[in-house]
């Protein structure tokens, strides 16, 4: 792990092992200057878009209760990490290795016996994954992304799978969210406090 970790409290009784703000532009810039191809760590905070999908999920454990549920470049994972005792199956998936890894030592850290991390591209989507119920937070941002991301999503919906998509009222990202159009069966608001001004975050309920 090249950013250092520390234990932070991220809802009301849950902690997670976190890079420390402060340090990781640093750590960042030292790797860069070593390997020109080294990209930024966008994994490593705890996005909006994230929080508002964990306070739905605690608001309604329903969708995951009981369900194996999968998490889609998760970064820090803390929708999953919200429910997770609440899942028959949880796999917290991102395609850095680094994210990957801080999510083991999290599972650890939590004793979930039920969930388990894992290196995923949704490019290369395993084969060997089924899954009730997937969690997407805010991956809808690298329009290059669109096409490949859409069709993984829906594969997954004809497979009868259930997508709860976070995402920010984001202009470049209202593409996608038309293209899922014939899937939305809910669609809301979550606002997330912030220190100036609430944050605004649609929550999309899609299923086939």
């Amino acid at each position: 792990m090249y950013y250092p970790i520390i234990l932070q409290e991220v809802q009301e009784g849950l902690s997670l092992y976190l890079p420390e703000p402060g340090s990781v532009k640093t750590v960042y810039e030292q790797l860069l200057d070593k390997d020109p191809k080294v990209t930024f760590p966008f994994w490593a905070k705890i996005w909006t878009s994230a929080i508002a999908l964990a306070d739905f999920l605690r608001t309604e454990p329903e969708w995951v209760r009981g369900k194996r549920v999968l998490e889609l470049g998760a970064g820090i994972g803390l929708p999953s990490f919200s429910v997770a005792k609440q899942a028959a199956e949880m796999i917290i998936s991102d395609h850095a290795p680094e994210a990957v890894a801080l999510i083991a030592q999290n599972i650890q850290y939590l004793e979930l016996a039920n969930a388990q991390a894992r290196l995923i591209d949704w490019n290369h989507f395993p084969s060997d994954i089924v899954t009730d119920v997937v969690l997407l937070s805010d991956v809808n941002y690298a329009p290059e992304q669109f096409e490949a991301l859409l069709t993984l999503i829906r594969k997954l919906l004809e497979q009868g799978t259930v997508i709860l998509l976070a995402t920010p009222q984001r202009i470049t990202a209202s593409p996608f969210a038309e293209a899922l159009q014939a899937f939305i069966k809910r669609s809301f608001l979550q606002t997330v406090p912030a220190k100036e001004q609430g944050m605004d975050i649609r929550i999309l309920i899609l299923h086939s």
